[in-house]
């Protein structure tokens, strides 16, 4: 079986290609953002037909979440019409679509997990160019499978944990957001799961939302950090409205994992699991 991973250096495009390296019947090719430049759509079959994949993880994409305030055309370009040109390629030629999006396509107003129909209402730009993303594969390619996740993070690339690490052994004293609410991602489950779901017996397409389980804050996040790390630094609580940022974020986005777990038998770990499993490798 012939695999690309597209984000090849990113966090999941790290943790994918650990896993697939390790299968011999898997032969696997990670392309960065200058191996397929997303942002050059016309060019991006030509470059997939080189590789001539069974299947494709999109896990690519513009992350920059304030900057795509004020690019929206570019963050538009890598996010909606590169993956319309990815589903493309894989309808013209028969190969099989996993694609990474995000817990963002929602306003955060919900009071309850976001199954995958809930109505969907992007606050930001980042948010609302992911969500035309998604359209553009179900229009090319309804035989794709879709993966919303929520705040990754992983022993590779920059992220919340890395970044709670460092300010916490730098400073006395940090502040962290208390009225967001959802659930982290380790990037090593997601690889899991995605490598499951290609190598189930049946293809079931659609939608699907994977986290971890638990329902914390960005706060209840941080001290779980300093906690199993040992830190003496004294975490405080803050609002949304103290810490304002460029773009808007859903105050509420935990997702509802139950349909994953049930096409595709998966056991997710419980967050604190997860997190002390990748604290103990940083």
């Amino acid at each position: 079986m012939k695999i690309v991973v597209t984000g090849a250096n990113g966090q999941l495009g790290s943790e994918l290609r650990d896993i697939l390296s390790e299968i011999p019947a898997v032969e696997a090719f990670f392309l960065d953002r200058k191996q397929l430049p997303l942002d050059q759509t016309m060019i991006i079959q030509d470059i997939l037909g080189m590789y001539q994949p069974d299947v494709i993880i999109h896990a690519a994409a513009y992350t920059a979440v304030d900057r795509a305030e004020a690019e929206p055309q570019l963050a538009d370009v890598v996010n909606h019409l590169a993956s319309e040109e990815i589903a493309q390629y894989c309808r013209l030629n028969d190969a099989q679509l996993i694609a990474i999006s995000t817990d963002y396509v929602f306003d955060g107003t919900s009071k309850v997990p976001l199954a995958e129909d809930a109505p969907v209402d992007p606050i930001n730009v980042y948010g609302l160019t992911k969500l035309r993303g998604e359209q553009a594969i179900q229009k090319w390619l309804p035989d794709a499978i879709i993966i919303r996740t929520s705040w990754v993070y992983s022993t590779y690339g920059n992220n919340f944990v890395k970044t709670m690490l460092r300010l916490m052994t730098e400073r006395e004293e940090i502040a962290v957001i208390a009225d967001q609410i959802g659930s982290p991602t380790a990037a090593i489950d997601l690889a899991e799961a995605i490598l499951a779901i290609i190598s189930a017996a049946d293809w079931v397409p659609g939608v699907y939302h994977y986290s971890n389980e638990g329902e914390i804050s960005w706060f209840d996040f941080a001290c779980a950090i300093k906690e199993i790390k040992g830190l003496a630094c004294v975490v405080k609580p803050i609002t949304t409205d103290e810490y304002p940022t460029a773009a808007k974020r859903p105050h509420y986005s935990l997702l509802d994992k139950s349909k994953i777990k049930t096409i595709y038998k998966l056991d997710i770990p419980n967050w604190y699991t997860s997190l002390e499993r990748v604290l103990s490798s940083l």
